[in-house]
């Protein structure tokens, strides 16, 4: 059977290795005669891979032991509300930066949870590039400022992420983490869901200075509270067993491959064989974010008419590639090419989109 050349926004592909691997032990994990899907969560079999995907995590992205590394679930959509609900105290501000959709909806759930403010938004320009980080409107009185690292829809991505703001930064990592070094220690808190870069839908990480684990209001709901989590290593309840050893494999993955730095080189390579294609058409290729603020792991563009982009999407689907239809607030194309995401399906696009010009130019 041939694989897709898969560009899905999320749920997104995976590396073919960690699902072969999957499939082998489906029935039989670790000699136990049953798959992980059935393995009770308190089992030993199944903590020493709940255990072993925290700790790799840990040590691919260098997070301070003052830092707490939880798997929950609800995907990064709740930790929109969560976070402001376990951070946000009485009176406090929080400052969101909106650079899409994704900061937008973050935005209105903290605006039912506590005070908020807007420190700046691209959104007068469709979202087309990141804020100028001198221009933002910050405070030292912000309990925090929360960014969305990479925008899926509109394909930009903050380029640096090394911040010494005046206040503590969050950030949405859901579609880039692991694809760059992450200062952690810049931040107060990051979270996101890991479909993306991470591995299948169901589980999310979030990680968070052990400072701010305790400081929920009372009234705030057990499974709500980051404490609840922290305090049970994430397995107060039944966790989404099955993700989370995916999530596990998925790092495995990333490791024998170099690493975050390894990751950041093969995503540049293949970022740059599509954003070639688009400054080397002549106009024919148009890309929606602005240069500055092109994001590597989702390539967005249109072409010079709506019916060349139906027939580029048509013709590309007839030619085994998935997902390439843009968001409907952007129209057009989007490539989402993630860490598992190939250099060879890449280089499948790229051969096609100079053949479709030279062909309908």
């Amino acid at each position: 059977m041939s694989r897709a050349y898969n560009f899905n926004a999320g749920p997104a592909a995976l590396p073919d290795e960690v699902l072969e691997k999957a499939q082998k032990e489906m029935l039989d994990f670790n000699h136990t005669g049953m798959s992980v899907m059935e393995l009770s969560h308190r089992s030993t079999d199944y903590e020493q891979v709940h255990n072993q995907a925290q700790e790799r995590l840990r040590t691919l992205l260098d997070i301070p032991e003052d830092y707490e590394v939880l798997l929950l679930q609800g995907g990064a959509s709740l930790q929109f509300s969560m976070l402001p609900m376990n951070v946000l105290q009485s009176g406090e501000t929080a400052n969101y930066i909106l650079t899409g959709s994704w900061s937008e909806k973050a935005l209105k759930e903290a605006q039912m949870i506590g005070q908020t403010r807007v420190g700046a938004s691209a959104k007068d320009q469709n979202f087309t590039h990141i804020p100028d980080v001198d221009a933002l409107q910050l405070d030292s009185r912000d309990k925090y400022v929360h960014i969305t690292t990479n925008n899926t829809i509109f394909g930009t991505q903050w380029q640096e992420l090394d911040y010494n703001w005046l206040s503590p930064v969050v950030a949405d990592m859901s579609s880039d983490i692991l694809s760059r070094p992450v200062p952690v220690s810049s931040f107060g808190a990051i979270y996101a869901g890991a479909q993306k870069n991470l591995g299948p839908s169901g589980v999310t990480v979030v990680i968070v200075k052990k400072e701010w684990v305790s400081q929920a209001p009372g009234h705030t709901p057990t499974m709500l509270r980051y404490d609840t989590h922290a305090e049970k290593n994430s397995l107060f309840h039944t966790p989404p067993t099955f993700a989370v050893y995916l999530l596990n494999e998925v790092l495995g993955w990333v490791e024998e491959r170099g690493g975050v730095l390894g990751m950041q080189q093969r995503n540049k390579e293949k970022a740059a064989m599509l954003y070639d294609t688009i400054d080397g058409s002549g106009g024919f290729y148009r890309g929606h974010a602005e240069t500055d603020s092109r994001s590597s792991m989702n390539v967005t563009f249109n072409l010079p008419t709506e019916e060349l982009n139906k027939q580029f999407l048509a013709e590309a689907k007839q030619a085994g590639f998935v997902g390439l239809n843009g968001h409907r607030s952007v129209g057009g194309c989007r490539a989402s090419i993630y860490n598992a995401v190939s250099k060879e399906s890449c280089q499948a696009l790229q051969d096609f989109m100079l053949t479709f010009q030279k062909n309908h130019q």
